[in-house]
């Protein structure tokens, strides 16, 4: 039996490729390379290049490698992009995942792993960390695209021999602490992509967008998680609906948050460069502080992350974002 990852070529993709076969796992990659490379996956992998949202192919894969668990990680993820184009996002993210989720039901696979988003909650009334009974409501097509297949996920789970699980991430950072693979799209709008990039040069300047949000500094507060804790707490699901069959919505995150200029201050510190920082008006759909409850993951998979540490979290990705350099040239 194998076990197909969407969007396998891509940033969290490809650390959940190499995670499965650390694992001993059959992994094969549905990925149609927009923002990934085909590089990225492990030669014993076999990578189809395809889109998710052809019939045709989604059909015949999961059937003809005997599939029988899905991580779907492809789609769109920019916030604002989402905002200025949401028709795209509501294809990209939700009309061809449920393309995806009849092909799973018609083929009968069994387990179902979603890359979903701490989007989904938008501002939290409160400042405490938000748990998954929080009030969902969404702040952008983004967020939205993503609930939306939660739910499918959920009605489709009802009706028909399979469990899901819903993992909802706070800020994917860092990147593979063997040197495997990490964020590798140049255009990445992730922070800590973005000033790492600026810290070695690779921009003349970043910019921070907003500083007159209501926090301590001005900037939004994220909480930030190692994208090795990450896919380790994916593989944990897939144990869990393996052993168990119950459906977990749950929040990847460490419970802690950090604000942009916190960040920008580790990264100047751990990089040792003093790149230049522009301030920038707020951009759309970015809410103004969010951070993880992860009492439940802890508790019902056992996750106990490795690499809750800032610092780690920006040597990893400065690390990556050097070889890189090395790589194109």
């Amino acid at each position: 039996m194998s076990v197909l990852v969407t969007g396998g070529a891509g940033y969290i993709g490809s650390h959940m490729v190499w995670r499965l076969l650390d694992a001993g796992e059959n992994v094969v990659v549905i990925d149609r390379l927009s923002t990934g490379f085909d590089w990225a996956v492990p030669a014993e992998v076999e990578l189809v290049v395809g889109d998710i949202g052809d019939p045709e192919l989604v059909g015949k894969v999961p059937r003809e490698r005997g599939v029988s668990a899905v991580f779907h990680f492809a789609g769109s993820i920019v916030v604002p992009e989402s905002v200025t184009d949401p028709l795209g996002y509501y294809l990209n993210n939700t009309v061809k995942s449920r393309a995806l989720l009849e092909a799973c039901v018609d083929a009968g696979v069994p387990h179902f792993i979603f890359s979903s988003t701490a989007a989904v909650y938008g501002t939290p009334e409160t400042a405490d960390p938000v748990a998954e009974d929080a009030a969902l409501r969404p702040e952008s097509p983004y967020g939205t695209s993503k609930l939306m297949t939660e739910t499918m996920l959920r009605d489709t789970a009802a009706a028909h021999p399979l469990n899901y699980a819903c993992l909802r991430y706070f800020n994917v950072a860092g990147a593979d602490p063997a040197g495997r693979t990490g964020q590798s799209t140049p255009d990445a709008t992730h922070l800590i992509k973005v000033a790492t990039q600026a810290a070695l040069s690779k921009r003349p300047y970043m910019q921070v967008f907003g500083t007159d949000y209501p926090t301590p500094d001005g900037t939004c507060i994220r909480d930030y998680i190692h994208v090795t804790d990450l896919v380790d707490a994916h593989y944990l699901a897939l144990e869990h609906l393996r052993a168990t069959g119950e459906n977990l919505t749950a929040n990847c995150g460490y419970g802690h948050g950090h604000s942009v200029l916190e960040v920008v201050d580790v990264v100047k510190r751990v990089s040792g460069s003093e790149f230049e920082v522009r301030m920038a008006d707020r951009r759309a759909g970015d809410a103004v502080s969010i951070v993880a409850n992860s009492d439940r993951i802890r508790e019902r998979l056992g996750w106990k992350p490795h690499y809750d540490d800032l610092e780690k979290i920006v040597t990893h990705a400065l690390n990556w974002e050097d070889a890189l350099s090395r790589r194109n040239t």
